[in-house]
């Protein structure tokens, strides 16, 4: 009998549990309007040896994949233009 008087008890704590997950998950992605924007400040790159690549702003621009060539944003993460002729790549990804 002292079990069932503690049900309602449980079922209100789990349901409170369950309802504040909810609000912690769903308040991760809420834009924080309150607090203020840090100050940041672009750096301009003048050696053409460090040119970023577009498609991969945290990697350098590969030699090979200058934009001579359709469709060629700079994207080679793994580096396989500096290795091999970039028309025999292009033949092989058409294939």
């Amino acid at each position: 009998s002292a079990s069932r008087a503690r049900r309602p008890y449980i079922i209100t704590m789990l349901r409170s549990i369950v309802f504040g997950a909810c609000v912690a998950a769903t308040s991760a992605f809420a834009p924080m309007a309150g607090l203020p924007k840090a100050q940041t400040r672009a750096v301009a790159v003048s050696s053409p040896s460090m040119q970023m690549s577009p498609s991969v702003p945290f990697l350098k621009t590969p030699e090979a994949l200058d934009g001579t060539m359709a469709g060629d944003i700079g994207f080679d993460p793994l580096g396989f233009s500096s290795l091999t002729d970039i028309r025999f790549l292009r033949e092989a990804e058409i294939k």
